[in-house]
C-alpha cells in the first residue's frame, strides 16, 4: 500500500480490508499504522545486513577490487529499489524529528559505513591509503553517495544518465576511495 498511497493516508481499515482481515486484529498487533510501518523498518534493516556483508567478504585487489565494488553498487540500486516505499517513509519521519526511524536509517547505514572503514584501514595498514585519509570520514561520504544516488536514480534516468553510468562512476569512485588506487 505504501508503493501507492502516501502513508499518512494509509488507515487502519484500508490496511485490515488489503489483509482480508478487521481492524480489531490489527489492533491487536499495532497501536497505530505508524507502528506496523516501524516493524517494516526494523525487517529492512536487518534485510540490510547482506550490504556490509559484501564489503567484508569482497576482494578489493586489482579488477577483481572493481568488481567488488561494482556488486556493492548493484546491490545498494536492488536494496533501494526493493525498499523505496519504507525507506521514502523513514527518511521523512527522519527529516520531521522521529527518533524511532532515525535510529534504524543510522544503524542500517552505519554497518556500511563501518565495514567500508574497516577495508580501508586494511590497505592503510598496507600502506597502499595514505594515512592522511580518515577512513571514517570516506566511508561516510562514499555511503552517503550509495544512499543518495540509489534513492535519486529516476531522476537521474529523467535527466538522461543511464543507471548502468552511475554504477559504473560510483564503482569508481567506491574503489578509488576504499583502495586509494585506480585502474
Amino acid at each position: 500500500m505504501l508503493k501507492s498511497t502516501s502513508y499518512r493516508d494509509v488507515k487502519v481499515i484500508d490496511i485490515a480490508r488489503e489483509a482480508g482481515t478487521s481492524p480489531a486484529t490489527f489492533y491487536q498487533y499495532f497501536p497505530d499504522v505508524e507502528a506496523a510501518i516501524l516493524v517494516l523498518a526494523e525487517q529492512m534493516a536487518q534485510d540490510g545486513h547482506r550490504l556490509p556483508t559484501l564489503i567484508r567478504e569482497g576482494t578489493w585487489r586489482g579488477k577483481a577490487g572493481l568488481e567488488t565494488a561494482t556488486r556493492l553498487c548493484e546491490a545498494f540500486f536492488d536494496f533501494w529499489e526493493e525498499y523505496r516505499s519504507i525507506l521514502r517513509v523513514m527518511d521523512l519521519a527522519t527529516e520531521e524529528g522521529d527518533r524511532r526511524f532515525h535510529q534504524i536509517r543510522t544503524r542500517l547505514l552505519n554497518e556500511v559505513n563501518v565495514a567500508l572503514t574497516e577495508t580501508i584501514g586494511q590497505f592503510q595498514d598496507a600502506r597502499r591509503q595514505p594515512r592522511a585519509v580518515e577512513p571514517t570520514a570516506t566511508a561516510a561520504v562514499l555511503v552517503s553517495m550509495l544512499a543518495h544516488v540509489a534513492a535519486h536514480q529516476y531522476g537521474f534516468e529523467f535527466w538522461g544518465i543511464r543507471t548502468k553510468d552511475l554504477r559504473d562512476s560510483m564503482a569508481r569512485q567506491i574503489y578509488w576511495g576504499v583502495t586509494g588506487q585506480t585502474l
